[in-house]
């Protein structure tokens, strides 16, 4: 029996989903476990899996639509049975009603430099403008003098057999430049490549160009949330400078038994720390302050796209070992669109680290509804002060960002301190 497919809820946060790829086509056989279309949420990108065999009688929502949870998006059934019942609750006619079974859709009008009319397929026209090929000046082969892709192919082989000095075809390759452009019947020349370079840099001067990219998804909800974080929470932000010395030491001893980061370390020792204080670990609800008694560490990974905060659940129980094993698994399956959406849910602090970057010093934006994010920087050896002589120390800075509204100057800054001394003094709260 037919049945309606709808978008589904994979989480309790999740309002709706953006279907980026039907992985089966309408009428086309579906096994139970095949892969049936994927959606983009705020978060993440998940794979909707077929739960039964049979077939795609309907697609009700096209690839590049945003459809609510719960909402219909596509009907399974029986090969040639009747859903014009299904269609009717659905309330909503299928686009793909609209497109043509043609492999080659209906050609569109391009306007030349002398206003005539061109046509032109879209596979053909998009092949052309990828390669920079004026397509205006090619006669096509196709019905009723179309430009067809073979014309955009043949024009792309043409080029190939272009005569050049050996000297042009390495300036050609060098500046990056498409000698097959230069309209010219004798051999082309270093001269003639030279002018073509310097054309193209005038143009870019006198004709700037603008690009226009959508944001995705998960960049739309980033700019909401941080825009949210920053008119919500009044922040303050705080720095302090650790010596690394002994962190350095017992990172490179443990790395003899496993591979270990800065990371791993710092989390460890800030999860322990943050039980005695537990404002730095809080959420304010309405006109309550809610504190805990356990710690789920967020650690910030950075995609293209944006950043995703994985959360190492009951971090302050875990060993140094648990810890790093679960961040590089998480980190691993972030970048790879594997993360479930409770392994990003139900954090109480977040750490963020673009040392890496050779940054010294930032301002992390709280990941909201927590109540404080800590960044950590680079480590740069510097000269300092001690016991009266300059010695070159392994020195970082650590950023904290924190919500006023739940914790006092005072607080945040007794926290650096202990923090400070936690990590300038780690074996206590490693081996806890």
């Amino acid at each position: 029996m037919a049945r309606i497919i709808v978008m589904p809820k994979l989480g309790l946060t999740m309002k709706n989903g953006k279907i980026i790829k039907w992985h089966k086509k309408e009428n086309e056989e579906v096994k139970n476990g095949d892969k049936l279309f994927s959606i983009e949420t705020d978060k993440l990108t998940n794979d909707v899996i077929a739960d039964e065999d049979g077939v795609l009688l309907k697609i009700i929502e096209d690839e590049g639509k945003t459809v609510d949870c719960l909402k219909p998006v596509a009907i399974i059934g029986k090969a040639g049975e009747d859903i014009s019942n299904l269609l009717g609750n659905a309330k909503t006619e299928s686009p793909q009603e609209e497109k043509s079974n043609e492999k080659i859709e209906k050609p569109v009008e391009a306007t030349a430099k002398t206003d005539e009319k061109i046509k032109i397929s879209p596979v053909a026209k998009k092949m052309a403008l990828e390669n920079k090929i004026d397509y205006t000046k090619i006669k096509g082969t196709g019905p009723n003098g179309r430009i067809v892709l073979e014309d955009i192919e043949r024009e792309l082989e043409n080029r190939k057999k272009i005569r050049m000095t050996p000297t042009a075809k390495v300036v050609a390759e060098e500046l990056g430049l498409d000698a097959g452009s230069i309209d010219k019947k004798e051999r082309i020349d270093k001269e003639d490549v030279l002018r073509l370079s310097a054309n193209k840099a005038y143009d870019n001067l006198v004709h700037p160009v603008e690009k226009r990219i959508p944001m995705s998804t998960m960049r739309k909800v980033i700019s909401e949330r941080m825009t949210q974080s920053a008119f919500t929470a009044p922040t303050v932000n705080y720095t302090i400078s650790v010596d690394m010395t002994k962190l350095n030491d017992i990172k490179e001893e443990i790395s003899n038994d496993y591979k270990i980061t800065y990371t791993d370390l710092i989390v460890k020792i800030t999860s322990v720390l943050l039980l005695d204080f537990p404002l730095l670990n809080s959420t304010l609800i309405e006109d309550e302050i809610i504190t805990r008694n356990y710690v789920n560490m967020g650690v910030a990974v950075a995609l293209e796209e944006g950043l995703l905060v994985p959360v190492v659940k009951n971090s302050h129980i875990k060993s140094l070992k648990q810890i790093s094993l679960e961040i590089k698994d998480l980190t691993y399956r972030a970048k790879t669109n594997q993360l479930t959406t409770d392994e990003l849910e139900n954090g109480t602090f977040t750490i963020t680290n673009i040392g890496k970057f050779g940054i010294e010093s930032f301002t992390p934006i709280i990941n909201q509804p927590q109540s404080a994010i800590l960044g950590i920087n680079a480590i740069i050896d510097k000269p300092i002060v001690k016991n009266g002589q300059i010695i070159v120390l392994p020195i970082m800075n650590l950023s904290l960002t924190a919500d006023h509204r739940t914790v006092d100057g005072a607080v945040a800054a007794m926290f650096l301190q202990e923090l400070k001394k936690a990590l300038e003094n780690p074996f206590a709260k490693l081996v806890r």
